[in-house]
């Protein structure tokens, strides 16, 4: 006897329904996923798994690896420092881990947590920060790397045609700030596409406000960003001597602990203990308090230190440079410069054709990686000279 075989489709819809059966009742179902545009070929993955190995393929994700998470050119100085992609991968794992615990999706928990930064500059919230000068400067409002990692994934990305991702990621993609210190996250499940737009609107004018994921998926990767960085960056201040062990505040090590492994335990035990059967990510308060007060510090001691920004001055020149000279190349169609050359060449007609010029130059500095930006910069400012220039004077 031949025992029948099984089509793919058929074996990925009994293991789906196995896993949706795990999950909580507040959980995202695959059932739930949208996209922007319908597409015709039908896949064996799920639409979060999917998302995910979209954004795992595109170019910015490969990009990461170049990007100052705290430490411009951390790789160059010490190769354990971490990059915007060792944090990115930390994200993931946390919030997969936190996931998991609360029965929550886990495929729209990675895809979220490997794409929350897709759209991040060179030299990190530095960065971001004189991007966003020019930005203004040029008439297209503020920059904010969560808007820009949107833009990625929908405008930039497959040659200028987009990943087309679900709705529920590219919302998350929006509102992952770990920025701020929030205690509790209640999901704010009614949200459209005008929501969305209208923040960004909003944002770009230069007002504050805050945009709550509407997924408890999206809720856990905006916690497991904090959790993920506030450890990792003490460690890396530590080990190139920015700060001592010894000076973190006493009240926050006593709930949290000294070192990363300690904090990050405390921090995720206490988010799964707290949240667990409830449709909201919450910290306790005591934790709460202490993770605060550990913010604190960082940014006091590690974000603002003088010795880390010691070269500030010269990338914020180096934004204005670059953006000028990328313009004029574009306005003037300079098709030998790098910006057709390393960027455009790869757009698609409906990318050239539907953003403003200095829409298109922000997109092209925006991704560029540290080493890339720095060595744009050097050939445009320094002259390349041989002797044979001088030959016959």
């Amino acid at each position: 006897m031949t025992s029948s075989i099984k089509d793919i489709f058929s074996i990925a819809a009994e293991v789906n329904r196995t896993e949706e059966q795990r999950l909580s009742p507040f959980a995202t179902r695959d059932s739930d996923a949208r996209r922007r545009f319908q597409e015709r070929k039908k896949s064996f993955r799920p639409p979060f798994a999917l998302d995910r190995d979209r954004i795992i393929y595109s170019g910015a994700f490969r990009r990461y690896t170049g990007k100052t998470q705290v430490v411009y050119f951390a790789s160059m100085l010490d190769e354990q420092l971490s990059s915007r992609s060792l944090h990115t991968l930390s994200v993931s794992q946390i919030a997969r881990t936190i996931g998991r615990l609360l029965k929550l999706n886990i495929d729209l928990i990675e895809a979220i947590a490997l794409g929350h930064d897709l759209g991040h500059p060179p030299f990190g919230h530095d960065g971001e920060k004189y991007l966003s000068e020019v930005s203004e400067k040029y008439g297209l409002g503020q920059f904010h790397h969560n808007i820009q990692s949107l833009r990625v994934v929908d405008f930039i990305s497959k040659k200028g045609e987009g990943l087309n991702l679900t709705f529920q990621v590219r919302e998350a993609l929006l509102s992952h700030d770990g920025e701020v210190h929030d205690q509790e996250l209640v999901p704010q499940v009614r949200r459209n596409e005008d929501d969305l737009q209208e923040y960004i609107r909003t944002r770009e004018r230069g007002v504050e406000v805050t945009l709550i994921p509407m997924t408890l998926e999206g809720c856990v990767v905006r916690f497991s960003d904090t959790i993920a960085y506030i450890g990792q960056d003490i460690e890396d201040a530590v080990r190139i001597g920015l700060i001592k062990r010894a000076s973190l505040p006493s009240e926050a090590v006593a709930v949290l602990g000294d070192h990363n492994g300690a904090i990050i335990e405390s921090l995720v035990q206490d988010v799964v203990e707290t949240s667990y059967g409830k449709n909201l990510i919450a910290f306790s308060k005591r934790v709460s308090d202490a993770l605060y007060r550990l913010k604190q510090f960082n940014y006091e001691q590690i974000y603002k230190s003088k010795k880390l920004k010691i070269n500030h001055e010269r990338i914020a020149k180096g934004f204005e440079i670059l953006f000028a000279q990328f313009l004029h190349d574009v306005e003037k169609e300079k098709t030998a410069s790098l910006i057709y050359q390393d960027f455009l060449k790869q757009k698609s007609k409906q990318y050239l054709e539907t953003n403003p010029l200095a829409v298109i130059v922000r997109d092209f500095i925006s991704g560029m990686t540290d080493r890339y930006f720095a060595k744009v910069l050097q050939n445009l400012v320094i002259p390349e000279i041989s002797l044979g220039d001088f030959e016959n004077t």
